[in-house]
């Protein structure tokens, strides 16, 4: 059996997508997924916020040193 996902087995995956099923039941499947791709989207937009940010503070002290 060869693992997909880095280190995980495709069993392994099964079993916890069973235990996700029966804790948080079909129904909440939607909510929680949604819940989890806008929590992925925020915190992609705050990286590029911040990988921004930090390229603006480099680009405005080159100019100080070459002024």
């Amino acid at each position: 059996m060869q693992p997909i996902f880095g280190m995980i087995a495709p069993m392994t995956l099964v079993i916890v997508l069973v235990v996700v099923l029966i804790i948080f039941g079909p129904g909440k499947l939607p909510e929680l997924g949604k819940a989890m791709g806008k929590g992925i989207k925020e915190f992609k937009s705050a990286t590029d916020d911040l990988e921004d940010s930090v390229k603006g503070t480099k680009d405005s002290s080159e100019e100080k040193k070459e002024g």
